[in-house]
């Protein structure tokens, strides 16, 4: 099974951006997204990009959040521009269904911590 790994969390004041970075252990040909749990609550999704490279985005990151992949490099990305606080969570990636079910084992996720 694939095994993915998340980096480029951290601490980011409102409005600031990071951009994080999933890497796959080997190739990955299905749709892969990007989701973000916090304590209490359900893990949600966040961000999808399918295989031939169409997104999906929740409502509360469009126009901010952009999804990206290298297939070549095996690796996925997540622009986070315009960060509010309330974006702060464990974000994890995740090969996923073109609907945007996970299919794969979880990682340790990286913590976006949005704060003044």
């Amino acid at each position: 099974q694939v095994q993915l790994v998340e980096s480029g969390g951290g601490l980011v004041q409102p409005g600031g951006s990071l951009r994080l970075s999933c890497v796959a252990s080997g190739s990955i040909f299905s749709a892969m997204g990007w989701y973000r749990q916090v304590p209490g609550k359900e893990r949600e999704l966040v961000a999808l990009i399918r295989s031939g490279g169409r997104t999906n985005y929740a409502d509360s990151v469009k126009g901010r959040f952009t999804i990206s992949r290298d297939n070549a490099k095996n690796t996925v990305y997540l622009q986070m521009n315009s960060l509010k606080p309330e974006d702060t969570a464990v974000y994890y990636c995740n090969v996923a269904t073109d609907w945007g079910t996970e299919i794969g084992s979880w990682g340790r996720g990286t913590q976006v911590t949005v704060s003044s």
